[in-house]
């Protein structure tokens, strides 16, 4: 029987060696490849074939929601595992409405991490125990007749809309996104000016807060939240 594959994408390198360790560890776990950032993710999955991957949620460039998403939109039957530090109930419920069969908050026990991949290595799915309830809960609410279409269910945005949105928020220029993702910078000022009419966002320091308060970024420092528009999003 092959043994199983893993890729991880974390973008801190003693994590990564963390997780390297705890797989070598394990008779029949390989480490097929690793990512620094959510882009890599994507890229490395599709050139690997990994069986499990592996999810920090911040990542620079690409997030793991975002790199959750176009994975499972490549390959639907990917199973891919969260195992980062943010909890919050609407990212768990972006990430299991994007596909995502595993959960795992880096505060838990190595334990946890081990069963959650050996679950989906069986074709289970892990969620540890406060993750399980945020579940339930949102089922009972749904049941009661409240939250089904609560504002923050599912993000207004594109895809293409939310990965701008992200590089805008790490400092990035419009011109410097545009290059990243391989668009014109026409193509480039149209997303920025369209999630910033759907968010009803005015300048850069509202597009930070949206994006530190929904875990697309971390908190900036406090000089980011004072650049005008036209810097920290625009030329």
């Amino acid at each position: 029987m092959s043994d199983v594959r893993i890729l991880i994408a974390d973008d801190h390198e003693i994590v990564r060696r963390g997780v390297c360790a705890l797989i070598a560890s394990h008779r029949g776990w390989q480490v097929c490849g690793e990512a620094v950032d959510g882009r890599e993710a994507v890229e490395k999955t599709r050139q690997l074939a990994p069986d499990i991957v592996i999810l920090d949620i911040h990542m620079p460039g690409l997030n793991g929601l975002e790199a959750a998403r176009q994975i499972l939109r490549h390959k639907p039957a990917q199973k891919i595992l969260v195992f980062t530090i943010a909890d919050a109930d609407a990212l768990v419920q972006e990430l299991l409405r994007a596909g995502v069969k595993g959960y795992v908050l880096k505060s838990d026990a190595a334990g946890d991490l081990t069963a959650a991949i050996e679950a989906l290595q069986q074709n289970r799915t892990f969620f540890n125990s406060r993750i399980e309830q945020m579940i339930l809960d949102g089922y009972l609410r749904a049941d009661r007749g409240h939250g089904a279409s609560h504002p923050g269910d599912a993000s207004p945005l594109t895809a293409r809309e939310r990965e701008v949105l992200q590089l805008l928020a790490e400092g990035k220029t419009t011109k410097e996104a545009a290059v990243t993702l391989n668009l014109s910078l026409k193509t480039a000022e149209t997303h920025r000016a369209r999630l910033m009419r759907k968010l009803d966002l005015h300048n850069a320091s509202e597009l930070v807060l949206y994006a530190v308060r929904n875990n697309i970024v971390h908190a900036p420092t406090p000089i980011a939240l004072r650049m005008p528009l036209a810097t920290a999003a625009g030329d």
